[in-house]
């Protein structure tokens, strides 16, 4: 699987410099292990019988509470992970990151399971087919969508405020938002990647495949939840 992932990833880069291919593959390499990590850790938690207590455990909060961590944890761990200046600091924030995702998965796994057999295998299908439709968009037409990043921003702070809301007021938010989520985690992988491809440090590709899991696993939550909502 590796080298095939290399193959596509070596048609991607023509037309870079060598600097920024080489800075492009190892990005793509650390996410693909990003991506093997988190799954190892939902199998050794499912496998072992811990996924049951801790999501248990989760599911006896407020679901929202649970929304409003994973959306806190994505921000600030892609900040944490760009501004650290050492390779170690860059690997110690991707390696909790994935950790943390990991766990905050486990209610939304747990009920995928349990109440929508085949959940889980489609919205991977459905992420892995929407990250490469978008990398390839951004690979292909070289647009600069850098403008996406102030949309961004005020995404995340808009989904916080609605997550608030419905913790205080007690509202439902339903599938539209998690459909706008979806839309801004697929802003969210065109403005990473348009990043990495003009002007993301070189030396911190430990950090950009950061960001693109963060991306990626935002996009995959939420389209999770889609499928579930509509079984």
């Amino acid at each position: 699987m590796s080298q095939q992932l290399n193959e596509r990833i070596g048609n991607f880069e023509q037309g870079y410099s060598a600097s920024r291919a080489q800075f492009i593959t190892r990005t793509y390499m650390h996410l693909f292990g990003a991506i093997m990590l988190f799954t190892a850790i939902e199998i050794v938690l499912f496998t072992t019988g811990i996924a049951e207590p801790m999501a248990q455990a989760m599911l006896g909060v407020s679901w929202l509470f649970v929304l409003g961590g994973f959306v806190i944890v994505s921000w600030f761990a892609s900040r944490a992970a760009y501004n650290a200046e050492s390779k170690g600091a860059q690997y110690g924030a991707l390696s909790l990151f994935v950790l943390a995702e990991a766990i905050i998965f486990v209610p939304l796994l747990y009920i995928a399971d349990i109440k929508a057999p085949g959940a889980i295998q489609s919205a991977a299908l459905i992420t892995f087919a929407g990250f490469t439709g978008l990398t390839a968009i951004a690979f292909f037409t070289r647009k600069d969508f850098s403008f996406l990043g102030g949309l961004i921003k005020w995404g995340f702070m808009v989904a916080l405020l609605a997550i608030v809301g419905g913790v205080i007021f007690g509202f439902h938010l339903g599938t539209w938002f998690s459909v706008a989520m979806v839309g801004m985690a697929g802003a969210a992988v065109l403005y990473d990647t348009s990043k990495i491809l003009r002007d993301f440090p070189e030396d911190k590709y430990v950090s950009a495949s950061l960001q693109l899991f963060a991306s990626i696993a935002l996009m995959f939550w939420y389209i999770l939840q889609l499928i579930m909502n509509r079984d």
